[in-house]
């Protein structure tokens, strides 16, 4: 069944998207331009992450995020794990969030808004059951549900079943519900790691069961 848009997904959400990525960027102006030197200084270049992400409907865009890790490979030339790459620095700016405010550029082009699904790996595309795939039907968030109900430390299937009940349950109240309960889980900095994972483990999908 389409997903079928009401009057605020429709008329308000994007325009209301566009204003507070615009003004998030000219109030956080001084912290990104701290952070990006900060970057440059301890992790090198490129300052800013670029990384191809499935949006609405499926399509590709480029995300945006402040750099994290750092390029060590081992002797095949292989990248190391994200654990052994991740340094302490990095770990600041993920329990932080501060990682993710170049994605305030990418809301601002229209490939995500503020609440939704967040934006997962384009190898994931073929992996997902035909209703976790829904997550696609509306724009990637910088935050959604499931980051307020534990972001890194929930199981994939719970994860997507939040992101679900999102895509069904589209309201104005409901996103900014979603804004400041974010706003208190970055204070607390809960759910950055899975518990066995930098962030999270690779999705495998539900065998004989891709979308």
């Amino acid at each position: 069944m389409a997903h079928k848009q009401g009057f605020y997904e429709r008329y308000i959400k994007r325009p209301q998207d566009f204003c507070c990525a615009a003004l998030a960027i000219v109030g956080l102006s001084p912290v990104m331009a701290v952070t990006a030197a900060l970057v440059r200084k301890r992790l090198g270049k490129p300052v800013v992450f670029a990384q191809e992400r499935p949006g609405k409907d499926g399509r590709i865009f480029r995300l945006y995020k402040f750099r994290t890790m750092t390029d060590e490979r081992d002797e095949q030339g292989n990248l190391l794990p994200d654990e052994e790459r991740l340094t302490d620095f990095g770990r600041l700016l993920r329990s932080t969030s501060l990682d993710e405010l170049p994605e305030l550029f990418n809301i601002l082009k229209g490939d995500m808004a503020v609440v939704g699904p967040r934006p997962l790996l384009v190898r994931y595309l073929s992996r997902y059951t035909p209703e976790q795939a829904r997550r696609h039907e509306v724009r990637p968030g910088l935050t959604g549900l499931a980051q307020v109900h534990g972001r890194n430390t929930v199981s994939w299937e719970d994860k997507f079943k939040w992101d679900v009940r999102y895509v069904d349950n589209v309201t104005f109240l409901g996103d900014w519900k979603i804004i400041a309960h974010t706003v208190l889980a970055v204070v607390r900095r809960e759910g950055i790691s899975s518990g066995s994972s930098a962030t999270m483990e690779e999705f495998i999908g539900v065998q004989g069961e891709g979308a």
